[in-house]
């Protein structure tokens, strides 16, 4: 991609974060005649690119996974704290979305110091105009999959624990546990050295190809359902987010790049194919094997 195509590419970006920003700012509360979901998207947005400077000049990408779930939290700080009424199902999705980036954030931020760096970045950072284009993907990323919770968290509306609350904390719930036993069975068969260059078959990994990403999903799911109730008119275009969410895993930057990477690395052997052909990409027991 040339520097012309990286800044088209950076004004969508921002163009779809402004479209977010309208529609989740239809019925927010308000702090110094300015919604409070417009200035999280302002504070996501001003963090990314602040960091993205010392990283461009030392030719960094280290910083880059911790730095998403640094706006994720940041945010959700000034809203609560400048939200002049928050009720208790805006605190509780403040704080689910809070323990999903402090867990994710410090999971990716170990695993590439621990590796030395990221490849994917490799071609990106040398180019200033390709790297900003990723930072500024990165805040649109934040600021799109977390849409629906806070539109809710900042609505000037209050609804009581309902139905949809009890049944979108339990799909949180059982997402995040699931994401996070699959990344820790990962992790330590990894660390074995005697499984050094072979592919996870075991734990969660039997049953689905990409068990993690199952789980993301399902927890983002989970705090739209959470969401819903509190949401009205143009909000809810902000249910996009999980959506979204399943969009990148699936069909971007998630499954794809990795089975297109295993493949190269195992397609010859009969194991991995027979593992392809056995268990399901994403969905545990569901859907066509092989897919």
């Amino acid at each position: 991609m040339n520097s012309s195509k990286a800044i088209g590419f950076t004004i969508i970006a921002l163009l779809l974060g402004a479209g977010i920003g309208w529609a989740g700012s239809q019925g927010s509360a308000a702090w110094g005649g300015l919604p409070l979901f417009a200035i999280a998207g302002i504070v996501i947005y001003l963090i990314h690119w602040l960091v993205f400077i010392p990283s461009y000049i030392y030719q960094t990408e280290h910083y880059f996974d911790l730095t998403g779930s640094i706006t994720y939290l940041s945010s959700l700080v000034a809203v609560t704290i400048l939200h002049p009424a928050l009720d208790t199902r805006g605190l509780v999705l403040c704080l689910l979305i809070a323990i999903w980036a402090i867990r994710l954030g410090s999971f990716l931020f170990t695993r590439v110091k621990r590796a030395g760096g990221d490849s994917r970045f490799d071609l990106i950072k040398i180019n200033f105009f390709r790297f900003l284009l990723t930072w500024t993907l990165s805040g649109t990323w934040v600021y799109v999959t977390m849409a629906a919770g806070l539109a809710a968290v900042t609505s000037a509306e209050s609804v009581g624990f309902d139905a949809f609350f009890a049944a979108g904390f339990a799909l949180w719930q059982a997402g995040f546990f699931f994401e996070v036993i699959a990344d820790t069975q990962k992790t330590r068969f990894r660390a074995d050295s005697a499984n050094e260059g072979k592919f996870i078959t075991s734990g969660l990994w039997s049953i689905s190809r990409h068990p993690n990403y199952f789980g993301e999903i399902v927890l983002w799911i989970g705090i739209a359902v959470i969401a819903f109730p509190v949401l009205s008119g143009w909000q809810y275009i902000t249910l996009i987010s999980p959506v979204f969410v399943i969009f990148l895993l699936t069909r971007v930057s998630g499954i794809n790049l990795l089975e297109r990477a295993g493949k190269q690395r195992w397609g010859d052997d009969p194991d991995y194919r027979a593992y392809l052909d056995s268990t399901p990409s994403l969905v545990p027991f569901i859907g066509k094997k092989g897919g």
